[in-house]
């Protein structure tokens, strides 16, 4: 049995649980459909349903509809609009034509007569657009069977594990050019465009808008505003940028020094660090004791750089450490950029609460085999976090002022939890490029 055929397998095992612990006979996925703007007659870029991608590799066939009943094929209701003014979506080959019974349909309305029996029975999951919001289903997005479904996303099947690791080398493929263009003194833009080329993507076929930042901007968390003229000094380059295969993603981030020094010296301590933390993932810690480890290792690397004028473990445990580096360790990726489950603890929903010192972070589960997660330290100058300890005597503020210029520092790779390790899915993804 192939890869594909085995995750069918997996998912339909894992609906069937989520089903029938929430009194559901059947599922009716629906892939969405564009938005248009207010006031206009122009649509947002379509994205579809995180769910309907996890039966199908199908991302750009927007009104399409999986209908699942439990133990039994799959239905896919495929749009196809009698129309002259759009091309029509072309749809990727594959086994999951075989794997599912194919209707081809050009109007919804059909869809609800050939389902009118089954819908009394049925949880409908996705955005309930008219006049889909007036079905007689039996329930609309039912949080308790979405939680049951998210809180075992987190575990990857081979399929998924195969789809990401080749979204990583189109990633890194498009990180390589950025890289070259920012050696060359290109602008934001000229990178940015650069790095679509090199993957062959139009800027709506990435999954989060692409942050280009030189210099200062690299302090802007999700700077994503690309300066269209280059500066007339590079001193720094942050790349967070991503790509999709089969609907499944690609994150990753890269900082760069323009020549050797301060900078540089920072970039590769960071990149250190963050190689050092995954090697300590395994089965069974926390997540959360993995973010703390990490900030004690940011606290030494701000002790070393000299930007305080007290240890590392002072400057962990003052807090010095959340003005630097404010946003989580990393989160679960695969059908979304930031994907599902990460507070919840079980199937039934049960969640734990944001940790009070690190409301930024993600994921609070334990650490399980097959999970896939990022690992994302980063150090920044941000002005309004340091504004609280304005005038602290055990900061060195000549030391912050140094850094400021090049903003800051983030290095970003998606990691699979094994049996007794870890497997680097984006180094691996770079070095295939070599």
């Amino acid at each position: 049995m192939s890869h594909y055929l085995k995750h069918l397998e997996q998912v339909k095992q894992r609906f069937d649980e989520a089903l029938d612990a929430n009194g559901f006979e059947s599922v009716l996925i629906y892939a969405g459909q564009p938005r248009v703007a207010f006031l206009d007659d122009n649509a947002y870029p379509f994205r579809v349903n995180p769910f309907f991608k996890y039966w199908i590799p199908v991302t750009e066939n927007p009104k399409s509809f999986i209908f699942y009943r439990k133990g039994e094929k799959p239905v896919v209701f495929l749009f196809q609009a009698r129309d002259f003014w759009h091309a029509q979506p072309q749809l990727p080959p594959g086994e999951w034509k075989e794997a599912c019974d194919v209707v081809l349909v050009d109007n919804i309305a059909s869809v609800r007569a050939k389902l009118v029996d089954e819908l009394s029975t049925t949880a409908f999951i996705g955005e309930d657009f008219a006049p889909m919001n007036e079905w007689p289903v039996a329930a609309y997005n039912p949080q308790k069977l979405i939680d049951h479904l998210h809180y075992q996303r987190a575990v990857k099947t081979e399929c998924e594990l195969i789809n990401m690791r080749k979204a990583n080398v189109i990633a890194a493929r498009g990180h390589n050019a950025a890289r070259d263009a920012f050696f060359a003194g290109k602008s934001e833009l000229e990178i940015n465009q650069a790095y679509l080329s090199a993957m062959k993507f139009r800027e709506t076929q990435v999954p989060y808008n692409s942050i280009v930042a030189l210099n200062e901007h690299g302090a802007v968390l999700h700077y994503d505003v690309y300066e269209t003229e280059a500066p007339t000094e590079h001193r720094s380059f942050l790349i967070d940028a991503g790509a999709y295969y089969n609907g499944y993603c690609a994150d990753i981030t890269r900082s760069y020094a323009a020549k050797d020094g301060f900078y540089a010296e920072l970039v590769e301590a960071v990149d250190a660090a963050e190689q050092a933390i995954i090697a300590e993932i395994k089965p069974g810690i926390s997540y959360l004791d993995l973010h703390v480890s990490m900030h004690k290792r940011i606290a030494k690397i701000l002790a070393e750089f000299g930007f305080f004028k007290v240890d590392a473990d002072t400057i962990y445990e003052r807090g010095y450490t959340r003005a630097f580096f404010p946003h989580g360790l990393g989160h679960f990726i695969g059908l979304q950029v930031h994907d599902v489950g990460g507070f919840l603890k079980n199937t039934q929903g049960d969640a734990f609460e944001r940790n009070a010192e690190h409301p930024f972070l993600r994921l609070l589960r334990d650490i399980e085999v097959d999970q896939v997660f990022t690992i994302e330290p980063g150090i920044y100058v941000v002005d309004q976090l340091l504004e609280a300890h304005d005038g602290n005597e055990d900061f060195n503020w000549n030391r912050v002022s140094e850094l400021r210029p090049y903003g800051g520092v983030r290095i970003e790779d998606s990691v699979r939890v094994t049996e007794d390790g870890t497997e680097n899915l984006t180094r691996d993804a770079f070095a295939s490029l070599k």
